[in-house]
């Protein structure tokens, strides 16, 4: 009897894992080595289309404890990026004065920025691969934040607008080292806590409760006594908690990727990313190449007296302020909703540009940066979270080092086309900002029509 009900399950259902219940009978789906009433493997149905496993399993499913200490993982990570987000975005909330100070151009100063994120993003494709293949996780990890936290207080030192920028370059390689690793263990995590939008918009809150606690560390020394360097300096106490706190991160837990729930089930070895990976890529480039720098934003509010001096670094506060609230928000919204998230948070991110850089009212500048930081918080919780789903945990440190690097080449030229524009007109930049993000909108569309995976197991 069991056998005549269980043969007249509908195949794709029996593909996906799920439990059957017919008159009070709960009965296991037949998958993995055993035979499907003459199927050779789950693969071989019609339903198999999809090649990778659910994006997770349901929380539900997950024992307690192992859920509980994935949780503390996640928090652990946030708390020791929350330190980490305090000195370094503490410094580019003042770094596009600063560099002006120093005696850089618009121009020098959007392609300095442009060309940090280039080669921080593009050093991930590296780190990606090696964390992979070495399974040395930590000690990248470790690497890329000591020479990230050491970077910034050693601003305080420089006399050029050349040295600064050197600095800041490291800076952003130190980032570029220690993000893929990082991100492919927090996937980990998110699979144990039912959500890959949850994992990583609970971590990018605390990363941007830290991106908030900066800007206002260095506002309240530049209060006190109008002095970069002072500023800089201060930036080396959170910058040496940050490093103690990796230190004992990697002493609780040695190995984060067994966080996973169970292994996902076994498929047939798969050639290269998919077509959907390369779709949303490409979506992300044009989103990357239209968003400007926030030292440039931060240069053009100082120089059109938007924004007064003491007040830049605080504007940059509640920028990461809107960033953190949102990605707790956004992390939820796309567990349950999926890719097409991103459609009206594109279109809401775009509006940055012309209310910072067309708007003349004071209120127009705030809300300008304001939305420019609703943006962010989207590029570092709700991108990587949909790109999770869409890989072998396998290999996510290289598909995340893959991603970044491209998305760090669209930034970068993004970035010299946006100074190249400022100092021809504003308006330009503004049609050249909005253009990028129209063009990502269709591209965003079909990645969620398609039948790839998204936040939460169906």
């Amino acid at each position: 009897m069991m056998s005549a009900i269980h043969g007249r399950l509908p195949c794709d259902a029996a593909c996906r894992g799920e439990r059957h219940v017919h008159h009070s009978q709960t009965l296991p789906c037949r998958t993995g080595r055993r035979r499907l009433h003459g199927v050779r493997n789950a693969g071989e149905c019609r339903g198999a289309a999809l090649m990778q496993p659910p994006a997770h399993p349901p929380a539900q499913s997950v024992p307690a404890p192992q859920r509980r200490r994935a949780l503390a993982f996640v928090l652990t990570i946030g708390v020791l990026s929350l330190f980490a987000d305090c000195t370094y975005e503490g410094s580019r909330s003042i770094l596009g004065p600063y560099l002006g100070v120093l005696g850089a151009s618009a121009l020098a100063i959007s392609s300095v920025t442009g060309f940090g994120e280039l080669a921080g993003y593009a050093l991930r494709l590296l780190s990606g691969r090696a964390a992979d293949q070495t399974r040395a996780f930590w000690p990248i990890i470790l690497t890329g934040y000591t020479v990230q936290m050491l970077s910034v207080p050693a601003l305080a030192l420089v006399h050029t607008w050349p040295q600064a920028a050197a600095l800041l370059i490291l800076e952003r390689i130190g980032k570029g080292l220690r993000n893929p690793p990082r991100d492919a263990l927090l996937s980990h995590a998110g699979r144990s806590l039912g959500g890959y939008g949850w994992a990583f918009g609970l971590h990018e809150a605390l990363d941007q409760t830290g991106a908030v606690l900066g800007p206002l560390l260095v506002a309240t020394v530049l209060s006190w006594r109008h002095d970069f360097r002072l500023a800089y300096a201060w930036l080396a106490v959170p910058a040496l908690i940050n490093l103690a706190l990796v230190l004992r991160a990697r002493r609780v837990y040695p190995r984060p990727q067994e966080l996973e729930q169970a292994p996902p089930q076994a498929t047939p070895p798969q050639r290269g990313y998919g077509h959907a990976f390369w779709l949303y890529l490409s979506a992300a480039c044009l989103v990357a190449a239209g968003y400007a720098d926030y030292p440039l934003i931060a240069f053009h509010l100082h120089a059109q007296d938007a924004v007064s001096g003491t007040w830049i670094a605080q504007a940059y506060a509640l920028a990461m302020a809107v960033a953190g609230g949102g990605s707790l928000l956004f992390g939820r919204w796309f567990d349950r909703s999926g890719t097409r998230v991103l459609l009206p948070l594109t279109v809401a991110g775009a509006l940055f540009a012309p209310l910072v850089f067309l708007g003349h009212a004071h209120w127009a500048a705030w809300l300008g940066v304001a939305l420019w930081g609703l943006g962010m918080g989207v590029h570092e919780s709700i991108i990587p979270a949909a790109l999770a789903p869409r890989v072998d945990p396998a290999r996510r440190a290289s598909a995340y080092g893959l991603f970044t690097a491209a998305y760090g080449v669209a930034w970068f030229g993004g970035s010299v086309a946006i100074g190249a524009l400022y100092q021809l007109s504003a308006g330009w930049l503004v049609a050249f900002c909005l253009l990028t993000q129209a063009l990502a909108l269709p591209l965003f569309a079909r990645v969620a029509r398609s039948a790839a995976p998204q936040g939460r197991a169906a």
